[in-house]
């Protein structure tokens, strides 16, 4: 049997104008790398060897985009930062998609070029939705502060923009009127019941009530480590939410599970909630609403803004003061008048004895 004959891929072996033997390693659209000859000794193998991997690296840097000056490229690093990746999924979800949004009509704009005066121009078109510009300027705001740190741009042209001026709530809160027109509609011992039990009495989001299990009780109390700030929190167990409770299987995978028996997805749950409130009569109302349903509950009933957080996990009082703005001006009114009304019933004299 013959000796097996090795082929050199992009090798090129030819005699130059003087006769002389030369060897090549050059591969489509390469540069040429001249090979010790002869073809097969150990330096040839050695010298091709390190032809071929040098070759392959310059490939995969051709393939790696250079970081340019736009919001697109901005964005791409952004994508792939510790910021972003540190962030809850439904978070990463939000925060894509808006800015996504932006680079499909501005991503060509270069951000050294980038003003606060761009910056309220592109906001100013959205000012018929000032909640849709305050996210956006949030949003615009953390991705230019990532472009100062890594010396894209020397500082921050949005640095204390004030946000605009809005009317809306957000969510919609439920009155206590509007849950018992649910407990109506879906009364103990339906899967919508215990949904508006659990969360009303907990303040959780829904992307924690789907997760809540017999496994997260001990002692009377829940446990929760929320899925959006990782914060963990153990909340008594009200005997409301307790009846709802005692009647599920005690082997099931999660309180609240489908039609199947499996755990809800967090989308899925809430367009199932948003069903079971539109067959209550309900429109304005939504999973979400219930979370602040509960908060206004704690401080209509004369909570500290800090226990109102030991319960619904908010960071800051800012954030819950949203929740119970409405909620603490009534409470307020109320002690207001029964002071007023207790003067009327002992009046003292004007000048004291």
């Amino acid at each position: 049997m013959g000796k097996r004959e090795v082929s050199f891929v992009h090798l090129h072996v030819y005699k130059d104008r003087h006769g002389k033997p030369r060897a090549y390693y050059k591969p489509p659209g390469g540069k040429g790398i001249a090979l010790p000859l002869p073809v097969g000794s150990p330096e040839f193998l050695l010298a091709y060897a390190k032809a071929v991997e040098g070759e392959k690296l310059e490939r995969a840097k051709a393939k790696t985009p250079t970081v340019k000056d736009t919001f697109r490229d901005l964005l791409r690093l952004y994508l792939g930062s510790a910021l972003y990746s540190k962030l809850s999924p439904s978070s990463k979800r939000n925060y894509r998609a808006i800015l996504e949004k932006f680079c499909e009509k501005y991503g060509n704009l270069p951000v050294s070029q980038f003003s606060r005066k761009h910056a309220s121009a592109i906001l100013g078109k959205l000012s018929g939705t000032p909640e849709a510009a305050n996210t956006l300027m949030k949003r615009l705001r953390l991705l230019l502060n990532l472009a100062v740190d890594i010396g894209m741009i020397p500082s921050n042209p949005m640095s204390g923009m004030k946000d605009y001026a809005s009317n809306e709530e957000g969510y919609h809160t439920w009155t206590e009127e509007e849950i018992a027109q649910f407990i109506a509609r879906h009364p103990l011992g339906t899967k919508a019941y215990l949904a508006l039990m659990l969360m009303v009495n907990t303040g959780q989001r829904k992307s924690d009530a789907v997760r809540m299990g017999w496994g997260d009780v001990s002692n009377g109390m829940i446990r929760v480590k929320q899925q959006k700030t990782q914060k963990a929190l153990t909340i008594p167990i009200i005997p409301a939410l307790q009846e709802a409770l005692a009647i599920l299987p005690k082997d099931a995978p999660t309180f609240l599970v489908t039609e199947y028996g499996r755990p809800y997805s967090v989308a899925g749950f809430g367009n199932w909630m948003r069903d079971r409130c539109d067959e209550a009569g309900l429109p304005n109302c939504s999973s979400h609403g219930l979370r602040k349903a509960c908060s206004r509950r704690l401080a209509e009933a004369g909570c500290t803004l800090h226990e109102i957080k030991a319960i619904s996990g908010h960071k800051t009082d800012a954030e819950v003061q949203r929740y119970t703005a409405k909620a603490d001006q009534i409470h307020v009114a109320h002690r207001a008048l029964e002071k007023l009304q207790g003067t009327a019933n002992n009046p003292k004299p004007a000048n004291h004895l």
